[in-house]
């Protein structure tokens, strides 16, 4: 991780607070540069920064063991990094792995809290943020229950590119596997499935958003809803 010159934020949920809530934000943010596959967070971990990702993007992760993880959401630009801090909990149960590599706003969890105390609109929008939170914890538990792995996968590979704001996507087998919490032959077999119908271009590493539109279709309903409930939530705080 390294720190950069400070660089007008384009966080969503900065974005919409009032100016001088938003002016009381950036006083104490500064920016970093988040590296691909780099560690924020070990479950059990105090969490001392929040990050408001610009242009990355982190997966949060449940891990059962050495070997068994499973995503269970990831925070980009519409979202942030330390939920718990909001709840007025000192410590974070989920793996923060950046699996898209840019830059950040942080901002140490002491100064954040207080901010929450004293910026009505930032903490509302905050706590509107931690029920999306909740919401797609719950979904992701349904969806990986109920819903076959090439709906799952679409979903999945939207929620990236939403974030990644690019239709080239770099994600190796070994790793959707792990995020599906599915084998890799199931990976890759939805994967075919995908790019045999014209939805999305798979070769080494590198999967290519050919037809947002038809994954959309090929997702399932959770995708949808997501968005929806982001927007019904958070554009009216």
């Amino acid at each position: 991780m390294t720190i950069t010159l400070q660089v007008p934020t384009t966080n969503h949920l900065l974005t919409a607070l009032p100016d001088a809530e938003r002016n009381a934000v950036m006083a104490d943010c500064e920016t970093v540069e988040l590296a691909f596959n780099e560690v924020l967070l070990q479950p059990g971990d105090p969490v001392t920064y929040v990050y408001f990702p610009i242009d990355c993007f982190i997966s949060l992760i449940a891990v059962v063991d050495t070997d068994d993880r499973l995503e269970v959401t990831m925070a980009g630009r519409e979202g942030m990094l330390g939920t718990s801090v909001v709840l007025g909990v000192e410590d974070t149960p989920l793996l923060s792995l950046v699996q898209g590599a840019g830059s950040a706003l942080r901002i140490s969890a002491v100064r954040f809290r207080k901010l929450l105390e004293k910026c009505p609109v930032l903490n509302k929008r905050m706590r509107g943020y931690v029920y999306v939170v909740m919401n797609q914890l719950a979904k992701t538990a349904a969806c990986n229950h109920f819903h076959e792995i090439e709906a799952r996968l679409a979903r999945w590979l939207l929620m990236t590119q939403d974030r990644a704001s690019s239709d080239q996507l770099y994600l190796t087998h070994e790793f959707l596997a792990m995020m599906l919490g599915v084998r890799r032959a199931g990976v890759t077999l939805a994967a075919i499935a995908l790019q045999t119908r014209g939805l999305i271009g798979y070769q080494r590493g590198e999967i290519d958003v050919l037809n947002r539109s038809g994954l959309i279709e090929a997702s399932c309903k959770c995708y949808q809803e997501d968005t929806a409930l982001y927007a019904r939530v958070l554009t009216s705080l």
